[in-house]
């Protein structure tokens, strides 16, 4: 955080301030841990924070320290709007345009109180008075931590503060085998640990509680699983009646996407999931070396995230998506040819 941000930021928590911390739609290890870890922080600097999601988020990270206290915008719209409207500062996490945070980007863009952002995605909006973004950095919850140094308040990092912030990092490194994990990330990890963080403990929480449905379906998406080597691309389809058949939940298709990047040879992976409710396609859009998801989503599917993980959406049916991914990859094949 430069000089002038760090200055400001300083100014503005001088005194005592009622804060909203929100993390985007669909909250993962990283929005939570991140809001959770800095919701803490600004309550030891004697504000009164409160953390507030777009909705509801997977059952594997709701044992972190805090998470009985997160307001769920979408069910809570009339309690989380009277919140936005008397609070003095907003800190948005982990998301860097409004329209990340689904139906509640309209209470966020009529609320008058002063943002604040801390973020490590591509291309972030101007909407903060403070804007913290680094899109070097390996997860949100990196970025918390070096937002405490930069404010001389690193001594105020708790146990609750560290396993918070482990977790964010630990899920968005995928264990810390990114590329975006780096020396300084581990000095970062081994504080953590000497604050109390348990590695051991948090891995198990996260990744060693699956249900038996959800194990059953990552069987039905490996066997969907399509490789096309002449792109050195792979994908998965997963049908709302595939979901609903082995009783899914939100969070259950987490990292399945992954599979399909493990494959030898590939270096482009996509995961298609149905939602009938939303009438959509969720995608997910993984890659190796140099080729860019980020700019493939925001090219083609209305979204967008970093070079090696990114998402999007369609509003076409199952089929004619998978159809037109296809269609589209010719364009990058020197692209994709040229990674490895």
């Amino acid at each position: 955080m430069d000089k002038k941000t760090t200055q400001t930021v300083k100014e503005l928590l001088s005194k005592p301030q009622k804060i909203v911390v929100i993390g985007h739609k669909n909250p993962d290890g990283d929005a939570i841990g991140s809001c959770l870890g800095l919701s803490f922080f600004l309550k030891s600097l004697g504000h009164s924070p409160t953390v507030l999601m777009p909705n509801d988020f997977p059952d594997f990270l709701k044992w972190m320290p805090g998470v009985d206290d997160i307001l769920i915008y979408e069910k809570e719209k009339q309690k989380s709007t009277e919140l936005l409207e008397k609070t003095d500062l907003i800190f948005t996490l982990d998301f860097n345009s409004l329209d990340r945070v689904g139906d509640l980007q309209e209470p966020l863009e009529k609320s008058e109180a002063i943002f604040m952002m801390i973020d490590h995605h591509q291309q972030p909006s101007d909407y903060a008075v403070a804007t913290f973004s680094d899109v070097g950095m390996s997860s949100t919850c990196e970025m918390v931590f070096h937002f405490m140094d930069a404010l001389d308040e690193k001594e105020r990092l708790t146990q609750e503060i560290a396993t918070n912030l482990y977790t964010g990092i630990m899920t968005d490194t995928g264990s810390f085998r990114f590329s975006s994990t780096t020396p300084t990330t581990h000095r970062i990890i081994a504080q953590l640990i000497e604050a109390g963080a348990d590695g051991a403990l948090i891995y198990q929480n996260i990744y060693d509680t699956n249900s038996p449905e959800r194990m059953k379906l990552l069987g039905v998406a490996l066997n969907n699983l399509i490789i096309l080597p002449e792109f050195k691309t792979a994908y998965i389809t997963l049908t709302q009646k595939e979901l609903d058949d082995h009783d899914f939940k939100k969070g259950d298709t987490e990292g399945f996407v992954n599979y399909a990047l493990s494959v030898d040879n590939v270096v482009f992976a996509a995961i298609f999931i149905e939602n009938k409710q939303e009438n959509i396609v969720k995608m997910s859009l993984r890659s190796k070396g140099d080729f860019s998801v980020n700019d493939f989503a925001r090219n083609h599917y209305n979204g967008g995230g970093h070079i090696n993980a990114a998402g999007g959406k369609s509003s076409q049916s199952l089929n004619k998506t998978v159809n037109e991914f296809i269609s589209i990859l010719p364009r990058y094949k020197q692209e994709l040819n040229d990674v490895f």
